[in-house]
């Protein structure tokens, strides 16, 4: 008999598509018909759950259920305002029916307004023994709330009523995290482990909580178990190559890398990882080899060729490292890292105006970094133009109002424009904001360094510092 229960629903499903290809009119169960549009709705398949619910009702027409179904069908294709009027009817019909006001809450969470949902979510709490879906409803409304701890317990209690619910139980580590909890994770990882030795997932999350806390050894342990528990499960090699990059493993970091290219179709991020493992090992040919292979699994990996990139300016091949980072630019032009890479190759081949326009790009893109400014004014210096360098490093410095290297810079450029009176001005506030970066200016202007007042002026502020 229980298998009879288990094919009820295909069988349902064969019975109803073929009256839908045949024209003829069978007779469901109003059972019948929600088993059925359930299941076109977890496929996604719409217009057949339409059509179900629109058969459903004529034989049934006085079906809560089937209503109910039509309310969510109407939500998920937004017409709300007809659903909220069914929803209406319905509440004088049953209105203790706790599926009204899900979807009741469902049409508040489609208008933003989800304390509403919560506080209808909450209400349907109380109509109902079964609230494993209204937990998951409520974790998802917090989260849309940025309450991480409410939506983690939500979907705490969403695995306490199934363990099986990797979904959740994702969630429950997501809000862990995104509150820095990793302890916290830790520790709940941990007891779930002690009820389910042998889930690789759990596993996995164990391992990232502990990659994150730099605890590699830990780390190690947990993805090893997670293949212990299945030994396909491509994640864990993945993640088992990244803790032994850090660990300094790199020939045990390719195998695992190797791994998951054997158990599915090669990744262009497995190719990667794999050449950034052989760069550090000095294996050039195998680096650039596998550099290749990742863009021409994935040409459209900005990521690919800015490795490359990288690759050719370590040499010093500047004019490779310039042909690459431009791939990368046409895969993803408005990504200020590839612009400031842009500037230090045009910088590193003496091409001053396409640095400047490169540092710009990056700045106006929203690279504000400090190096960023360091490295544009540079280039103004180089280029001898050095009213520039001082507009550039004036920029720099409302965003970095206490940074000595920008002071320092400016009273550097201050000098070689023979501006003694600003340079002066700057050099003392640079002195006071860090003392011990004066031996940066004494190296980048050595002809300075010498000078008689600028002496005096690093003498008297050694003893106010002390």
């Amino acid at each position: 008999m229980a298998l009879e229960s288990e094919e009820r629903p295909s069988q349902s499903i064969t019975k109803f598509e073929s009256m839908l290809k045949t024209d003829d009119i069978y007779f469901f169960d109003a059972e019948d018909f929600e088993e059925i549009i359930h299941h076109y709705l977890n496929h996604g398949k719409i217009a057949l759950a339409k059509k179900a619910i629109k058969i459903g009702l004529r034989q049934h027409p006085a079906s809560i259920e089937l209503k109910l179904l039509d309310v969510e069908v109407l939500v998920f294709e937004n017409n709300l305002e007809v659903a909220e009027r069914m929803l209406d009817e319905l509440q004088l019909l049953d209105s203790n029916n706790e599926e009204i006001y899900i979807q009741r809450a469902n049409i508040y969470s489609k208008k933003d307004n989800h304390e509403a949902a919560v506080a209808l979510l909450q209400e349907a709490l109380q109509l109902t023994e079964d609230s494993f879906d209204i937990h998951s409803l409520l974790g998802m409304e917090y989260l849309f709330m940025d309450d991480f701890k409410l939506a983690k317990e939500s979907f705490m209690k969403c695995v306490s009523f199934d363990e099986q619910d990797y979904s959740s139980l994702y969630n429950v580590i997501y809000c862990f995290e995104f509150l820095e909890d990793f302890d916290g994770a830790i520790r709940y990882l941990n007891e779930y482990l002690e009820r389910h030795p042998y889930c690789e997932v759990a596993w996995h999350q164990l391992g990232k909580q502990y990659f994150t806390k730099k605890m590699y050894p830990e780390a190690l342990a947990s993805y090893d178990f997670a293949i212990i528990s299945d030994d396909t499960f491509i994640g864990a090699y993945f993640e088992k190559g990244k803790v032994l990059e850090k660990m300094g493993r790199f020939e045990k970091a390719i195998e695992n890398y190797e791994t998951t290219l054997k158990l599915e179709d090669p990744t262009s991020h497995a190719y990667l990882r794999i050449g950034r493992c052989y760069e550090k090992l000095g294996n050039d040919e195998m680096a650039k080899y596998h550099y290749y292979k990742t863009v021409h699994e994935d040409p459209l990996l900005d990521k690919g060729w800015l490795v490359i990139t990288e690759f050719y300016y370590k040499k010093e091949d500047y004019k490779k490292a310039l042909y690459y980072i431009n791939k990368a630019l046409n895969i993803d032009g408005d990504n200020p890292r590839y612009w400031k890479k842009c500037g230090k190759i045009h910088t590193a081949l003496k091409d001053y105006d396409n640095a400047d326009f490169s540092y710009k790009h990056s700045i106006d893109m929203g690279n504000y970094e400090l190096d960023t400014w360091l490295s544009w004014s540079e280039v103004a210096v180089l280029d001898n133009n050095l009213e520039a360098a001082l507009q550039i490093l004036t920029q720099g410095h409302e965003f970095y109002p206490e940074s000595a290297d920008i002071s320092y810079r400016k009273a550097g450029v201050y000098l070689l424009n023979g501006d003694k009176i600003n340079a002066r001005i700057m050099l003392m506030k640079a002195l006071k904001e860090d003392f011990d970066k004066l031996a940066d200016f004494n190296a980048t202007y050595p002809q300075f360094c010498s000078e008689r007042w600028v002496l005096e002026l690093v003498s008297a502020s050694k003893k106010t510092s002390r």
